[in-house]
């Protein structure tokens, strides 16, 4: 039987429970017969300050990320959405593998996540040399360098806004994330991702594309494109940056 809304695929999303942006943003983005359906990752201690404090909120969404993948699983999902970014860039090329083949162990199906979602933008884009907006702590950062040069691109700059808790993040105003943008565009920098799915920045790097003249890779814009495309949905969407409106 086909789903009366989902009629060409019902995407199944996993999302840290304190995050506010990622829903609305998937719903802003979607498209006519595909549906987003969310299992949330329970948060219990969302204080992520300093490097010890994002180690333990990243311990915590490993220890609850199986049981939000089975729940959302009863909906019978036609594919998988990770609607959280930090833990598909630790660890590297090496981790972010472990981790998709993890969502696939559980699951049984295909995934898009921000690490890939973004490389492929990239690639597509011909970029080299980026510059990185995130939300994390040191540590953040350093792994998401480390998966970025291991995948042969070079971060010329990054600018980590050390929120300090998990909800925080999404309270990040455009003018903050103005500032990081201008901060790492560089006059060697191809393009710039933005990392963390708790920031609102797809509306802000559609604007900067068009004002920078250069790709703005939003990692929830980029997520959503992937899951698409990867599903044969090509349907464009229009304020969300170019990869959605062209590509």
């Amino acid at each position: 039987m086909t789903d009366a809304l989902g009629r060409r695929r019902k995407f199944g999303v996993i999302v840290p429970s304190t995050n506010t942006i990622v829903e609305p943003d998937f719903y802003r983005m979607t498209v006519p017969g595909v549906t987003a359906h969310f299992g949330r990752i329970h948060i219990r201690d969302q204080d992520m300050a300093g490097d010890e404090g994002m180690e333990r909120l990243l311990g915590q969404i490993r220890r609850e990320i199986g049981a939000a993948c089975e729940r959302v699983l009863t909906c019978e999902p036609d594919y998988m959405v990770m609607g959280m970014s930090a833990e598909t860039f630790w660890g590297g090329v090496e981790g972010s593998r472990r981790f998709v083949e993890q969502i696939h162990a559980i699951t049984g199906l295909r995934v898009a996540t921000g690490a890939q979602a973004c490389e492929r933008a990239l690639r597509l884009y011909g970029a080299r040399r980026i510059g990185v907006v995130t939300p994390y702590q040191p540590v953040g950062d350093d792994n998401v360098v480390r998966f970025f040069s291991e995948i042969g691109f070079e971060v010329v700059a990054i600018r980590g806004l050390r929120c300090p808790t998990a909800v925080s993040i999404a309270h990040v105003t455009e003018s903050a994330l103005r500032e990081a943008l201008e901060e790492v565009d560089t006059a060697d920098v191809d393009a710039i991702v933005q990392c963390g799915t708790n920031l609102s920045m797809v509306a802000l790097a559609d604007e900067a594309e068009r004002r920078l003249g250069k790709p703005v890779i939003a990692i929830n814009a980029a997520t959503w494109w992937m899951a698409l495309r990867d599903n044969g949905i090509r349907d464009k969407v229009d304020g969300a940056g170019r990869l959605l409106r062209e590509q």
